[in-house]
Parts: C-alpha cells; structure tokens; sequence
C-alpha cells in the first residue's frame, strides 16, 4: 500500500496543549482537544482582521424523538433567547412562571380534548405576559453585535446544528464568554411566540414546492431512517404540541463538548485563542452521549413512484439510495454524478439534453450524509413533453455511463476540476472553516478529507463503469411533480397571541458589564487604490492587474461599458451563443474544449454592463482567451438552433410565470417602477420567433470592435500583457446611447396577484429622493438600528413580540449611480389572518421613528467595528472602483462613511428619517391566495389594482 500524502502528526506548543496537524497541509490547520472531548479546528488566514467561527454540534432532526419532531430545530432557534444572565431582568420570579409555563405545556400536549386544550393556551398566554415582564428580547443578538459580529445565524439539518459568526479578532474573548454562556443552559423564555414563528417557516416551507419533492423522495428513500422519516421542520402536529421539559432533556443530552467542536479560522493567534477556549470551555463537563441504534435499511428492489402537486411547471426527480459520505461508493456515485453534470459545462446531460435543448434543463448530483446518501437527477420537460419521456432521456444518459460511452479525458477532467474548486473554497476563511465543521459533523478526520482528492484520482474509468452497471438499477425513487392544486396544504388559523413585552430599552447586568470591557479597537484601513492596482494600456485598451497572494488561480476579464440600455438583445445575444459552435468546432466540442483546460467561461450582462470573464489556472488563461476569442468571432449561424432557442427561452419564461419567487419578484418591481421597466421590456414572442439567427451572431462578432477594458486577477501581468495584444483588435465601432427608464413617484397603489399559497406576502416600495453619498452613513445605521436582522426595532415587534410574521424588515436601498432615486422597501410574510394587525404594526413602526437610546448606540457602534475590521481584497479591489464611479468616486469611500457614523446622533437619524422617509408614499405589492385576501384591510392601503402575469412580466 502506498504513503498517503497527508498524515497527521502530533505536536506539543508551548503551553504544553497538544495538537495535530496534517503534513503537507497548506492550510496549517491545528486540531486540538480538550479534556472534556471539545474539538477545536484552528487555521489562520489574514484577509482581514476578523475570525470565522462556527460551532457545529453534531445532533440535528435525525435525532429527534418519534413524538416531538422539528425539535432540534425549534432548539436551535431557542439558542438565541438567553439564558438566566443574558436576556433577564430578574431570573428568580421569571423562572417560576417559565416553570409554569412548562408544566401547562405538558398538560396541553397530553389534553385530547380540542377545546379544553384551547382554554389550557389561552392560560399559556397569560402567564407569557406575566414572563415577558421579566424578558429582554434579542440580548444575545445585542449582546453579540456589539463585538460587530456579522453573519449571526444557525441551521440545523439531518445530523448537524450549526451555529455563526463573523467577528472582530480583538472580541475573541468577548465571543468566547457570551457562546459560554449560551451553551451552558438552556432558557426557554418568550417561548410561545417564537413557537408560532417557527410556524410561520412551517408555512413558508409549505409553499416551497422543492421542499414538498423533497420530502416525497426522503420518505420512500428512506422508508425506515430518519433521514426520510423526520423532517428538519416536524409534523404540524408536533410543533402545535411541544414540550418544553423535552427540549432541554434534548439540550442536555446532546449538547456537550464532547459532542460539539468550535472551529475558528482567521486572523488569529492559535497559543492565545486555545487557552481561551479551553479558559472558558475547558470546565464543562463531561457528558456521555444517549445509546442509538442505527436503524438499517434493506436494499431497493423495485421503484417506487410519488407524485406530488403545485403551481409551478412540472418536472421529475430520480433518486437512487447510497451509501455513507466518504464510502468508496459514494465517491463512485459523486463522480457518476458530475459525468452527467459537471456545473452545466461537459457532462453528457449538459451536452446531450441542456446544450441540444431537448427539454428545458436537466441535472444530477450526489449527497453525501452520516449515514447513507443519495443520487439523484431532476429533469425538468417542456411542455409538449411528459415527465415519463424526460425521464426516459435521463435513463437513456444513465445507460451511457453504464456503457462506459464517455470520452476517456473526462475522468482526469473531472478530478482536476475537483481540485480547483477545492482550491478556490479553501483560499477563504469561510470556506476552509465551512469545510472543516461538515468533515467533524460526519465524524471523518481532517486527514482523511485531505487524502480524499487522492483517492478520487485512484479511481478509473473501469471503476466507474463497473459501479455504474451494479448501482443503476430498477431500484430508484421517482417523484412527479405535477402542475396542479396541491391538496396537502395545511392551513392554520392564528391562536391569538397576546403581544408579549419586550423590555427593549433594558439590559442584564451580564450586557452591561460586558459592554463595559474595554477592547483594543481595530483600526480601519483604507485601501489606496491606485496603489493596489497596475495600470497600462495595450493597443488603446484599458488594462488593470491585481495580484493573486493565495494560490495559482487566474480571472480574466473583458468588460464591456453598455449593456442592456444601450442593446436590448444584448443579453439574448449572448445565451445564443452558448448553443452555437464555429467553423472548427461544435458546439458541444467547444464546451469539452473549456473544460479539458480548466477554464470557465461566464457572460453577465447588466443594465449598463456586459462582463465576459474567464477563470482558471494561471497557466491556462491564455488558452482559454484564445478559445474565447475564436468562439466569438466565429460563431456559426444556425437557424434551426436559434428556432429551438427561442421555444426554449419562451417555456422558461412560462415557468418563471409559474414561480412564487419569481412572480413575486415581478410583481414587487411592477409595483415599484409600473408598467414599464427593464423588468417588462422584453423582446416579445414576436421579435424572436421572426428574427434571424445573424441579428444575435453579429452582435457577438462585432463585439471586440467596441470599447473595452481588461482586468487580470493572476501573478504575472507581464505574461499576461505579452501575449493579450495579439488578440486585441482595432476599435471601429461606438457605444450607443442608452435608453432611459423613468423612476416614477409611488402614490398609494395596491397591487395584487392570485396565487395558490399559504402564506401572504406583502412589500412596499417607496421612491424616495436622488442618491446623496452624504448619507451613507445614515442609511448604513438606520438599517442596522431600524429594519434589518435580528436586533432591530421591526424584528422585535412584528416577530418576538407579537409573532405575525417569520420574516419581516424595512430596508432602505440607497442608489448605485448619481441622478437616481433610493427606494425604501418593507417586506412581510404571514399567514392570511395576521396581514391586517402586521401591517396596521408596521405602519405604527414607521409613523415615528422608535427612540431607543441604548439600541441605537450599539447599531453604531456595530456599524463603526464592521468597517474597521474589513479589508478589501483579491478582485473586489479593482471591481469596487467601478462600482464607486457610478457614484462620482474614486477613494475608499468607505473612509468618508466611517466618519459620517463617528460623529452621528440619534437627532441626525430622526431628521433623516423626518425628511426622507417619512414624507414618501409607498406603493404596495400583495401575492397570495385570492380567496383568503381581507380586501377591507387593502382598501385602506390605497387604491386596488388586480395585476395578471402578463402586465408584471410583460409578456
């Protein structure tokens, strides 16, 4: 047997804590642990002087119990609540009433009898009323943002809870004693409430169609597991009867270091940081694990067939059972999968389905879990196509692969571009310290991962080919998602909450000392960007270089000043083009040839912009541009690809007309802007089915004939300047002069669209005046203080005070671009009965500006520790100056918003809330079923208006 490459190794630093750490690991990762069993994941990286933490407990839904599903997750969601120190006024008299409140709990989940359990609630409501006395809503976030953590949030999945932040490596120990505190009890305050949030995701859940094909495939994969048994969210039944004496039984078995990790990678010390989490961690005890039997699954024999229904357009998802993550077979399986689909660039269903068109999209993809794992294809038809047919072409792919008819290049191909995307993953501290918190949670070593690119690359085609003929049999799960009225909906009704107090202007003596601890402050530094970036000129070009500190990666870019104002097929222009080939390839060829050297290719084009970029190993950029170059200026008509093109581009414009998400995008920009937009201002069915495949080739042919500039993101800008003048050609043509979109003024109107849901969603939009670079600063703290994340005024009172809503803000967007207007939005999502009182709330928000002294103080002060702890870097440098051009700058602009908030009083927000946003008139967007819309409460928003999908889309 060969020496691996990577083997840990042990070491001792010089406190005498012993660690591991992997030779050959450019990462540097140390890997400790402590007496009582806490793995501490360690790395460095000084992109800026903050850490990513991340502390993943390895219990997640799996381990509910049978009777008290989606309690993990409700959990996690009491993570944030407090403790007896964080969040209480007085713990000793709130404690008895939580105790109480606990015990109606267990007489409420044990009572059958429908009405008596209505009047057991309505006493759980009056008691929370008299808790809430005693609660501070939100002090962990408080307590949390004052370091200037960014990024706090949690999730829990099968086998994992998660729980984030981003901070400032000067609060280290500040995070330590907060997280300390949050994991050493459990305090379930301000319970109900944040129960019928938790609802209220159920519901949001229920009108996400890929959860509700989700689940279908889960349950008849895993018949038996709780990975198909026990979904992330639970049964309605068990979230509307929790027992609160069964989560912290929940908290207390699984919740101990020993079956939790801190993983910290960034700009730290690593001697410090582990005698601080072992200063602050290394007393809790000890615990041992509850025993579980693994539940076992007997193989798939036969297919077994789900069909679910909802609005959206239909399409089909194949899934074969696998088994563990890091198992021989599930790399077997993660390479079949990427055979199929590697990111839509040459696997056989990007080249023989998406590329030809044969229906609208097809993917595979492979999931790795603890225990088992899954293969699974979705293919979505078109419309003259049933699901069995595209189901037939997907197993007609799938046969390929068993037949071993697949070029042999594909297989290095495919390992090398593993490389390179664990390559661009790891050079950033979230993604190393992501990484190494998914390796812990699915109980592998980091040795192991590191040595797992190896043993992809021991695999052959012969393997493959005989893994493809064992596993892909008639022991599949297909789920066929129909369009139709979707029966399983479960509707609820609002149990009445009493809005609980929230105590906002208090705080523990536990936040007061702490924001009493005085830390060094992190200085800003702001970037020169003349400094950071090389400039030159070849051939009349623009061009500009930053250099790549990390790794052998390389991004070139041609960036072209006009976009869709200027060109309004621009943008067509460009996705027909990845359907044709030249006169020296296919078009099928030409993705193989990008994807033999690494390189991907990507076109974006925006209002005012079109962005061709490239990136790949430095060594292969100029292979790549050479490619590019010919692809572009040798595209090949074809009239016949162009016709499948355009029905093609037509069935996805159908099915976006399908989408909650997208119909609800349109609606709120038709709300914001009218009837026309860029949003609206499509080329019509007309235009493209009696257009000529060369009105779009030519676009692209006479592309370099236009102004542009290049940026290089690599190592060796003269290599790069050396051999880029041999593909710039001369200038001949001028941009053209864009064409303008007004920004009318919001006057009141209500706009509706009918959409079989559950939920209501609500936003308004709201012009406000043309951007001012003098308020920045402004904006960035109202935003923080006012509308958005989990400390802000409109999260406390829409959500942990009265509960109408699982997601709720107020967001004021200042402009991109001189001469034009900011907008503000408010956005709510609840069910039907809550609209009127969320948004008789959010108006009573809004008519005055909230003062709370101390939230403001520490909105400002999370906003100034945000800004000095952030450093700008890799190719944000360069495209950060054009971003600030549009806004008539050239510096660091974020040295003129650090001091806007320095010298900022609560006075200076209200006059700009007094004079900016208080005077505009919103207009408002509504979606949801028709039937349950309270049209009493819409009148009184304004004037009513019922849109249909063609005047929000345009089309």
């Amino acid at each position: 047997m060969k020496d691996k490459k990577y083997k840990e190794t042990i070491h001792t630093d010089h406190n005498n804590y012993e660690y591991i750490t992997i030779t050959h690991d450019e990462n540097n990762v140390r890997i400790y642990t402590l007496k009582n069993g806490l793995k501490v994941f360690l790395a460095r990286n000084t992109d800026a002087p903050r850490i990513q933490t991340y502390i993943p407990v390895r219990t997640g839904s799996n381990n509910d119990p049978a009777d008290n599903t989606g309690l993990a997750h409700y959990l996690e969601h009491m993570m944030f609540k407090g403790t007896s120190k964080i969040g209480s006024l007085d713990w000793e008299k709130e404690k008895v009433l939580l105790d109480e409140i606990s015990e109606l709990y267990e007489q409420h989940k044990a009572e059958p009898d429908a009405e008596k359990k209505k009047e057991i609630y309505t006493k759980i409501d009056e008691v929370s009323q008299v808790a809430s006395q005693y609660a501070i809503a939100n002090e962990y976030d408080k307590a949390i943002s004052s370091l200037g953590a960014t990024g706090t949030n949690a999730h829990t999945w099968f086998d994992e809870t998660v729980y984030k932040n981003n901070i400032p490596n000067n609060e280290l120990e500040k995070w330590l004693k907060i997280e300390l505190e949050r994991f050493s009890e459990l305090t379930l305050r301000l319970f109900h409430t944040e129960l019928e949030s938790v609802y209220e995701e159920f519901n949001r859940a229920q009108d996400n169609d890929s959860r509700l094909v989700q689940y279908e495939l889960m349950d008849a994969l895993f018949p038996n597991h709780p990975n198909g048994q026990q979904t992330t969210l639970g049964k309605a039944e068990h979230l509307k009867n929790p027992s609160m004496k069964a989560i912290h039984q929940y908290f207390d078995s699984y919740y101990v270091p020993n079956n939790y990790a801190m993983v910290l990678v960034g700009d730290l010390d690593f001697e410090e940081t582990i005698q601080l989490i072992d200063q602050y961690f290394g007393s809790i005890p000890y615990r041992e694990l509850p025993e579980k039997s693994q539940v076992t699954e007997q193989p798939m024999t036969q297919i077994v067939q789900r069909t679910v229904k909802s609005p959206t357009t239909p399409r089909i998802q194949l899934a074969w059972r696998t088994e563990s993550y890091g198992t021989r077979e599930a790399m077997l399986a993660d390479i079949a999968a990427n055979i199929l689909s590697n990111r839509g660039e040459a696997g056989l269903l990007d080249l023989h389905i998406n590329q030809t068109q044969k229906m609208l999209w097809a993917q595979a993809f492979s999931v790795g879990l603890k225990q088992y794992g899954y293969f699974s294809v979705v293919a979505v038809p078109k419309e003259n196509q049933t699901l069995d047919e595209a189901k037939d072409m997907v197993l007609q792919e799938i046969e390929l692969l068993k037949k071993g008819e697949f070029p042999d290049w594909m297989l290095p191909a495919i390992i090398n571009d593993f490389k390179l995307q664990r390559l661009k993953t790891l050079e950033t501290a979230d993604g190393l310290a992501t990484n190494l918190y998914d390796t812990y949670i699915k109980g592998r070593t980091w040795e192991q991962e590191l040595n797992e690119m190896e043993e992809y690359a021991s695999l052959t085609k012969e393997d493959v080919v005989a893994f493809a003929q064992g596993f892909f049999k008639e022991n599949y799960v297909a789920v066929y998602k129909e369009k139709g009225i979707n029966d399983q909906l479960i509707r609820v009704e609002n149990p009445g909450i009493t809005p609980v107090k929230i105590n906002r202007d208090a705080q523990s003596d536990f936040l007061k000392e702490l924001l009493a601890e005085r830390t060094q402050d992190i200085q800003p530094e702001f970037i020169d960007y003349d400094k950071e970036i090389r400039k030159d000129e070849i051939k009349g070009k623009p061009v500009s270089f930053v250099r790549n500190k990390y790794n052998d990666l390389a991004q070139a870019h041609f960036i072209f000043p006009m976009g869709s104002d200027h060109d309004r097929d621009l943008g067509v222009a460009t996705q027909v083009l990845q359907y044709l080939g030249t006169d020296r390839y296919s078009p099928e060829e030409l993705k193989m040839e990008f994807f033999k050297i690494g390189v991907t290719n990507d076109f974006k084009t925006t209002h005012d912009q079109l962005l061709i970029s490239l990136n790949g190993l430095e060594e292969n950029i100029e292979q790549g541009i050479a490619l590019l170059q010919h692809w572009i200026q040798n595209v090949k008509p074809d009239q016949e690809i162009y016709q499948q093109f355009v029905q093609t581009l037509l069935e996805n414009r159908a099915a976006m007309k399908k989408d909650k998400n997208r119909i609800m995008t349109a609606l709120t920009t038709y709300t914001k802007i009218g009837a026309f937009s860029r949003f609206t201002d499509v080329i019509s069915r007309e235009e493209l089915e009696n257009s000529s495949v060369e009105v779009f080739t030519d676009r692209m042919k006479n592309l370099f004939s236009y102004p542009y500039q290049l940026f290089f993101y690599g190592k060796d800008f003269e290599r790069f300047k050396g051999y880029i003048e041999n593909y710039i050609q001369p200038q001949s043509l001028q941009i053209p002069e864009p064409k303008f979109y007004p920004e009318p003024e919001t006057t009141g109107n209500v706009y509706f669209t009918d959409y079989d849901m559950v939920q209501m969603e609500m936003s308004k939009a709201g012009r406000g005046k043309e951007v001012d670079i003098r308020d920045f600063g402004k904006i960035n703290v109202f935003n923080e203080y006012f509308g958005r994340g989990l400390s802000s005024i409109v999260f406390q009172e829409i959500r942990e005070s009265k509960s109408l809503a699982y997601s709720a803000y107020v967001s004021y967007a200042a402009n991109a671009e001189l001469g034009h207007h900011d907008y503000i939005t408010t956005y709510i999502g609840t069910q039907p009965d809550k609209l009127q009182i969320a948004v008789d709330t959010m108006d009573e928000l809004m008519n005055e500006l909230p003062e709370v002294p101390i939230q403001f103080e520490n909105a400002r002060n999370a906003a100034l520790k945000q800004i000095a702890s952030t450093r700008i870097n890799r190719t944000n440098i360069f495209f950060n100056t054009l971003r600030l051009k549009k806004l008539g700058i050239s510096h660091d602009f974020r040295k003129d918003i650090y001091s806007q908030i320095q010298d900022l009083k609560f006075e200076d927000l209200r006059a700009f809330y007094d004079t900016t946003i208080k005077p505009i008139r919103f207009n408002t967007a509504i979606i949801g079923k028709k039937d349950n819309l309270n049209r009493e409460a819409v009148d009184q928003m304004g004037t009513f208006t019922e849109v249909s999908l063609k005047d929000i889309f345009g089309h």
